[in-house]
């Protein structure tokens, strides 16, 4: 959420700032809002002062036994107006609080302007494309092959785009889990097994709303929705808190599930793992100061590129155009693994500064070292990895001519030293 008090000292220069990720953005029914709040405070608090001197004289007139029934009158009417404003006031601030939180985030000053993901700008590669002498297989083909991966009985049991991992495709899938939040530890982050379900102030307060608000699946009985990102837990985490300077900052590493309705992505381009409903996640989030966290983004796209490397995926590394960021988010990097079958880049990461925007929805504040007024921290998060489309690019470009596949050897510990998938034999 942006700072009112931002909004009302320079409109042009951040509606400006905000045109550049949506054009359609005007300020002024803020604007004419704010000036309608703080009109009617002037109002209300001019009729209780009215209201206060005239209870004195009521109070001065029984002491004389004179009547005081006009002047009673008088306060009845005033109790009356003030109780309207009161409430004008509460609509009016509820219309005005709804409207600041739909703004989107201002973007930094570094980010590249553009409405198109072809105003993305790849700002560094790693690795080489693999290149196959044979018919090479996509994941689908694959999962099939190798027995690891059923579709087919994962639209059985839950519908389409629900996949079902077996045999060394369910530990292969764990083993990632188990690799990315262990150097993520070794890196600081501390481990988070959240809850799978939210409440809706977790969801408000770390901006997925209006992101996800088509493709979350909200509980019928319970005011709770199933995560589309261990995101939302963590950056509630700390909501309505005071930490100190001397905590941060704060890294986090929390696994979840993650279900999204993905609505309308079923062409072949979406096949098998590309885009599904349920996925696994393993998140990075930070609390940092102002002055350090574009430092601490820089730092934390290096982790998710560090993973990469690690399992020997070729990758590049995306700055996001202003049309391309999401809402809560000042600026993002896009980390984006090579998927052969796809002949395409797929994220696998993305990694996000949302400055102070998720602290204010979440009153979320530290005192500095040095004294003075708490301060809103800048809140950080990044996929440490998402792991559907690391395991389409790790089976794709692991592929032998054979058939069997690969596996990296930083996961080989976590599968009793299995190196490579055999396919089944028939």
């Amino acid at each position: 959420m942006l700072d009112i008090h931002r909004l009302r000292e320079d409109p042009e220069g951040l509606e400006a700032a905000l045109k550049k990720r949506n054009p359609d953005i005007t300020l002024k029914p803020i604007l004419d809002l704010d000036k309608r709040r703080r009109e009617i405070i002037v109002r209300v608090d001019g009729l209780k002062a009215e209201q206060n001197k005239v209870s004195k004289e009521i109070s001065a007139l029984r002491a004389k036994g004179e009547d005081a029934s006009a002047v009673i009158a008088e306060v009845s009417k005033l109790k009356q107006e003030i109780a309207q404003g009161d409430q004008e006031l509460r609509e009016v601030e509820t219309e005005l609080n709804d409207r600041v939180a739909d703004l989107p985030n201002v973007p930094h000053e570094s980010v590249p302007v553009g409405l198109e993901k072809s105003a993305n700008v790849v700002v560094r590669t790693w690795g080489e494309k693999p290149l196959f002498d044979f018919e090479f297989r996509n994941h689908v083909e694959l999962g099939k092959s190798l027995g690891i991966l059923d579709f087919e009985r994962g639209a059985k049991l839950a519908g389409s785009q629900f996949p079902l991992y077996k045999g060394v495709g369910a530990l292969l899938e764990m083993s990632l889990i188990h690799f990315f939040l262990t150097e993520n530890a070794r890196k600081g982050y501390i481990p988070i097994v959240p809850p799978f379900l939210v409440n809706r102030n977790c969801m408000y307060v770390s901006g997925v709303l209006s992101k996800f608000e088509k493709q979350y699946y909200e509980c019928m009985d319970d005011p709770l929705y199933l995560l589309t990102t261990a995101e939302v837990s963590l950056a509630n985490m700390h909501r309505d808190e005071i930490l100190s300077e001397s905590d941060l900052p704060i890294k986090y590493s929390g696994y979840s599930a993650c279900f999204r309705r993905e609505a309308g992505t079923y062409g072949r381009e979406e096949r098998g793992l590309i885009r599904i409903h349920q996925f696994q996640k393993v998140e990075m989030f930070k609390y940092v100061t102002p002055e350090t966290s574009y430092d601490e983004l820089e730092s934390m796209v290096a982790d998710a590129e560090d993973l990469c490397r690690k399992l020997g995926l070729h990758h590049r590394t995306s700055l996001l155009a202003t049309g391309d960021i999401a809402q809560q988010s000042a600026k993002t990097y896009d980390v984006e693994c090579w998927l052969p079958g796809q002949d395409a880049y797929y994220e696998v990461s993305s990694c996000s500064n949302c400055e102070e925007y998720q602290a204010r929805r979440g009153n979320i504040r530290y005192r500095p070292a040095g004294g003075g007024k708490p301060r809103f921290p800048h809140m950080l998060n990044g996929s440490g990895l998402a792991t559907s489309r690391v395991m389409v690019s790790l089976l794709e470009c692991n592929q032998q001519p054979g058939g069997s596949v690969i596996i990296p050897e930083v996961l080989r510990p976590f599968l009793r030293g299995l190196e490579r998938i055999e396919p089944i034999r028939k």
